[in-house]
């Protein structure tokens, strides 16, 4: 996702199978960057350019998970530095669930100089 010169995003779905059991998600995922660059450590923020919680709600929501009720957190950041210079372009990232020590590397393509994660919303 990029709607704004600049800007770039990455949205996140989490899922469960058909056959998989429902759980709650609440919170922020944890996201590292992966390869591409040095390593960066996503900040969490409640809401920024590309998404994120609504205006005047700063309390992230329980989110049940379940057979066909994904969940999705967004990671943003911006492609040039404070003196316009380019960023690094990422094509993995590191990426926890809230709450889980289960970590995956994902394909994603995003050229950032810092990451900015949102919570998990419905």
């Amino acid at each position: 996702m990029s709607p704004a010169t600049g800007h770039r995003g990455v949205e996140f779905i989490f899922s469960v199978s058909a056959s998989g059991t429902s759980c709650t998600l609440n919170g922020y995922p944890g996201v590292d960057s992966g390869a591409g660059g040095p390593l960066l450590h996503a900040d969490r923020t409640p809401r920024g350019y590309m998404g994120g919680l609504p205006p005047g709600s700063d309390q992230p929501p329980v989110v049940i998970l379940g057979p066909g009720h994904p969940a999705a957190a967004i990671v943003e950041g911006v492609a040039f530095d404070n003196s316009g210079n380019g960023c690094p372009t990422y094509t993995t990232l590191l990426v926890t669930p809230p709450n889980s020590t289960d970590t995956r590397t994902v394909t994603a393509a995003i050229d950032t100089c810092a990451l900015h994660i949102h919570p998990v919303t419905e």
